[in-house]
């Protein structure tokens, strides 16, 4: 079974991973919510209160994490339910998850002998921006900034070997 580090080297460098995360989460975004994604213009990063995160386990693990503003959040389960915004509350949670999970599994299976070799974990939604994380991950983060209906998107990816 191959480590993080092995498939990082046989299946490109970080920015190749990179490149697939943002392709992989482009792909969700349009199939899901028949949204075009435009590349951000600005490194600034606002307060995104509501982070989305699915665990990675075998061949790779870590941790992908979808943050966003709560606007954006409610924005993403309208057009992914199809209902009214006023209607978005308990949904919302799910609609974030199930869109991290559907980013992460896309993105490893874009790397070649991972799609069967990694699992996701179930989705965990955070709202509040209050918090502080804490990663056992050994190298800086892979992230990506995006925007979603002009509204901020961050996808990062923290690896552990």
């Amino acid at each position: 079974m191959s480590t993080a580090s092995e498939l990082l080297a046989t299946s490109g460098t970080r920015e190749r991973w990179t490149s697939l995360m943002e392709l992989a989460t482009r792909e969700v975004f349009q199939l899901m919510l028949s949204s075009e994604l435009k590349a951000a213009t600005t490194e600034a990063d606002p307060s995104q209160p509501v982070t989305s995160m699915v665990g990675l386990a075998g061949q790779l693990c870590g941790v992908l994490s979808v943050r966003c503003e709560e606007k954006a959040a409610v924005q993403m389960t309208c057009k992914m339910l199809g209902v009214p915004a006023d209607k978005v509350s308990a949904e919302m949670p799910d609609a974030l998850g199930e869109i991290c999970n559907m980013v992460a599994g896309n993105f490893k299976n874009k790397i070649t002998g991972l799609g069967d070799g990694c699992m996701l974990s179930p989705p965990t939604v955070i709202s509040g921006s209050d918090y502080t994380t804490y990663s056992i991950a050994d190298k800086p983060a892979l992230e990506i900034r995006l925007l979603f209906e002009g509204m901020p998107l961050v996808v990062s990816l923290e690896i552990h070997s």
